[in-house]
């Protein structure tokens, strides 16, 4: 399908990725905290407007795996596709309601803090939620990494494994300066400059797309529903789910898994830290739902579009899973011949999701970089100088993306589905548990705090190779063998409970003194944690 590309197209798009490279770059550079200054790098000082802060929350939100794997699901599922970005947006919303402003209120630079909060000197708890949040991260970013060469040679034409690795090693670097370099305060930006870029090229492809079916939306639907080869099923419920033993069971398991883990994530809590009270937290998060449940809408648009216009057939043609679908929903609606301006547009979103690729590992780097210092280096000494946490800092953002680009080249021809389960499952049964029981349960005990971190995380692990995305079917990690035992395709319906479960046994099995004493602690903190109180700087 590389062909619908002219060569103009590539060209331009070429240039868009290099000046984009440069300009994000520079910005790190400019940004960048001093040597010696934590918050600066960790936080950004709080110095990001609500406006500017919810965009950033919104940048990190949408991955490059939202742009293109929830597009294909639209595209190639129809009304199940949009019921997974409604979910994705709905978790963003959870977050917003329940725990943004207690987590802003708990913690100061990682989920470790929050975590401890009620819990002083917690230090095997700061070295699991460590370990967990590289858990959980990392799966995703191999998914951004590896894809990005399959991504770049899908827009600019080669599909020599070579360059395709190359590109991989090359962006992975960008990231990792990003990281390094920028600290918190750089990569908000590089996530703005992401969300305002992707939202106003996504915003008018949509209108295109829109345009093209006399602005309605009806239209549209029925247009794909008629080329999808499924007829009305495409928009019924249970289309993406009709090989699985139990198809409503299956789907309620992988929803609830989005709406539980995806907010979650540590890369995602991070930006809660970064507000410099309750309110503006609030603020933020209503901007940045605000900013994604927009996004959910150009997303539909364009992903039926993509069938409309094309076809199911031409979309799975093109990529098996439909991460395709966005960028030939965006060249179909231009029609066979291609205007200067068209180009331009098309060039836009190319370099919008390239950006994106850029921006969310950036931004998952950080996140395991401040973990990894903060929680796990620094908790073990008892006295560390500023500089010395944030050299840290800097080196762990290397020593977490240099293994990140060198698994990503291993895996970049297989499926990568279940990475992108496995983070979400990770977040939805060992993060989620843990946070909610701590910012609200009087009694949650350190014990209960260390079972939900591993009790949830241990059980995703055992429950994820016996799924359907791991084998056992044609799009599968293993499409050759076949080993399902959990015939599902997410954890959630199992490990979800097992999580609360593990923290509640783990909180009942201290005994009634120690939650008595955890009850004590927590309410000497908690009009802190819930109520919240302007945060002094330094």
């Amino acid at each position: 399908m590389t062909e619908q590309f002219g060569d103009t197209a590539r060209t331009m798009s070429l240039v868009g990725f290099t000046a984009v490279a440069t300009i994000t770059l520079l910005l790190c550079v400019l940004t960048g905290p001093d040597r010696d200054d934590l918050d600066a790098f960790y936080t950004g000082y709080g110095s990001l407007s609500p406006l500017r802060n919810g965009l950033a929350i919104a940048g990190d939100y949408i991955s490059a795996a939202t742009v293109l794997g929830t597009s294909g699901v639209i595209a190639l599922f129809g009304h199940d596709g949009v019921v997974l970005a409604l979910s994705t947006a709905l978790s963003l919303m959870l977050l917003m309601f329940l725990l943004a402003e207690p987590l802003r209120n708990a913690g100061r630079f990682t989920m470790g803090d929050a975590l401890t909060r009620r819990m002083p000197g917690g230090r095997a708890v700061r070295i699991t939620a460590g370990v967990v949040t590289l858990t959980s991260l990392l799966p995703l970013m191999l998914v951004q990494l590896a894809g990005t060469g399959q991504l770049m040679g899908f827009i600019l034409g080669f599909s020599g494994e070579s360059m395709q690795t190359g590109c991989i090693v090359g962006v992975g670097a960008l990231m990792i300066g990003y990281a390094a370099i920028g600290g918190m305060k750089g990569t908000a930006l590089i996530q703005i400059l992401k969300i305002v870029l992707l939202l106003g090229s996504g915003l008018v492809v949509a209108a295109l797309m829109l345009h093209r079916f006399d602005w309605n939306p009806g239209a549209l639907f029925d247009a794909a529903a008629a080329n999808s080869g499924a007829g009305d099923a495409f928009l019924a419920s249970g289309l993406q789910f009709t090989d699985s033993a139990s198809p409503g069971i299956d789907m309620i398991s992988s929803h609830l898994t989005v709406v539980l883990g995806g907010a979650c994530l540590p890369h995602i809590t991070m930006r809660m830290y970064t507000a410099d009270s309750a309110r503006q937290v609030r603020r933020s998060m209503s901007w940045a739902v605000s900013g994604v449940a927009l996004f959910v809408l150009v997303l539909t648009v364009v992903g039926f579009g993509a069938t409309a216009l094309l076809g199911r057939a031409a979309v799975a043609g093109a990529d098996p899973r439909g991460n395709t679908a966005y960028l030939l929903g965006t060249r179909a609606v231009f029609g066979a011949e291609v205007s200067t301006a068209e180009t331009a547009l098309f060039t836009t979103v190319t370099t919008a999701i390239f950006l994106t690729v850029l921006a969310s590992v950036a931004g998952m780097i950080l996140a395991c970089a401040n973990s990894l210092a903060h929680d796990v280096f620094a908790a073990r000494a008892r006295e560390m100088t500023q500089r010395r946490e944030m050299l840290l800092a800097r080196l762990s953002a290397a020593a977490v993306g240099v293994p990140a680009i060198l698994l990503a080249t291993l895996v970049q021809h297989r499926s990568l589905h279940p990475l992108i389960t496995l983070s979400f499952c990770l977040g939805a049964s060992a993060i989620a548990p843990a946070l909610v029981y701590s910012l609200f349960w009087r009694r949650y005990t350190r014990t209960g705090l260390l079972a939900t971190l591993i009790g949830g995380s241990v059980s995703v692990l055992l429950l994820m190779p016996g799924t359907t995305l791991v084998s056992g079917s044609p799009v599968a990690a293993f499409p050759d063998a076949d080993f399902t035992w959990f015939p599902f395709t997410t954890t959630g319906l199992l490990s979800i409970p097992l999580g609360f479960a593990c923290g509640w046994l783990g909180t009942v099995a201290s005994g009634r003194t120690r939650a008595e004493e955890q009850r004590r602690q927590y309410e000497a903190v908690e009009g802190w944690i819930l109520a919240g109180a302007t945060r002094r700087r330094p």
